[in-house]
């Protein structure tokens, strides 16, 4: 199968980005697991669709090791994220020796730890399984290829699939009775750059999220059988038959100079956005932005200490009745 997916973008390329981005929300993620593990029943089923580089699952991992353990269903298009996912998965439950195995489209590897030794090291009392399904997200056959789980969690994927009401009413008939379904959508756009940047006209970056904004808008026309969705999230889930539906917010907040790791992922962020929102900026922005992202120039970003980074991630939730 090819990393591209309905919206024509090649997620196997965007790896880097997706590992940088998982560094540096792990303690919104985090926060947000432990938040949703807590509605979870004894030895649950947990199942991450689209789970892209597999940071928010290392976090439902870590949250069930530490009870009674369970299992994780690890899904995505994209066999490439899907096998660092599981790679990720596994080290985050405290594998010290283990085997996984392939039997076509489906993974699966225990990650019971090999002593009680390990285990208690590890801070892991009981095993948890993973699972990795190679699988389309918008195929209405999905729940026949999946077990029912206590919580289906999605992260920043329903907006890419052509029908995003049918996609949520596909992914509430994977819960089983009582499970919760989770969606990490909307939510504030992320700033990491300073209002003067000293070089071209300030407020390049309200700039290129409106340019972004614009993007997202014809990538979301370019996609094949694309249904419009004129409501929002909540809504959605209400219409899906969900009940109990909510939502809440985790802050994303790096202060400048911003940890290790914060420079590569704003440098890949703005060629994102130079890539994308090219043609909707202007020629002096884009003139900026090339100076910005160029390791040869005096402007180079890496060279700053005024880096940051902050937004809100949101998840909205129901309770299958």
């Amino acid at each position: 199968m090819s990393g591209h997916t309905h919206d024509h973008i090649d997620w196997a390329d965007r790896l880097a980005l997706l590992r940088a981005a998982d560094t540096l929300d792990a303690p919104a993620q985090a926060a947000i697991a432990a938040r949703l593990a807590a509605k979870l029943p004894a030895n649950p089923t947990v199942i991450d669709l689209g789970c892209g580089a597999g940071g928010m699952s290392t976090h439902f991992a870590q949250a069930l090791a530490a009870r009674d353990g369970g299992t994780i269903v690890l899904v995505d298009a994209t066999p490439e994220l899907l096998h660092e996912a599981e790679l990720a998965v596994r080290a985050a439950a405290g594998v010290q020796n283990g085997s996984a195995h392939t039997n076509g489209r489906v993974l699966n590897l225990s990650t019971e730890p090999s002593s009680p030794d390990s285990a208690a090291a590890a801070g892991t009392a009981s095993a948890v399984e993973v699972q990795a399904v190679v699988a389309d997200l918008a195929d209405s056959s999905l729940p026949d290829l999946l077990p029912t789980a206590d919580l289906v969690w999605a992260s920043r994927v329903v907006h890419h699939l052509p029908d995003q009401q049918a996609a949520i009413g596909t992914l509430t008939a994977v819960a089983r009775s009582g499970g919760v379904v989770a969606l990490a959508e909307g939510g504030l756009s992320f700033s990491c750059l300073p209002w003067d940047l000293g070089l071209g006209r300030p407020g390049l970056e309200d700039r290129l999220q409106a340019a972004q904004a614009e993007w997202f808008v014809g990538m979301r026309e370019g996609i094949d059988g694309a249904v419009p969705m004129p409501y929002g999230w909540t809504v959605a889930l209400e219409r899906a038959g969900l009940a109990d539906v909510s939502s809440f917010s985790a802050l994303v907040d790096h202060p400048a100079p911003g940890p290790d790791g914060l420079t590569d992922y704003v440098h890949h962020h703005l060629s994102r956005l130079a890539t994308h929102g090219a043609e909707n900026l202007s020629d002096e922005d884009r003139a900026t932005l090339a100076a910005l992202l160029d390791p040869d120039s005096p402007h180079y970003l890496g060279n700053r200490r005024d880096l940051f980074l902050l937004g809100v991630r949101t998840v909205h939730h129901g309770r299958r009745p």
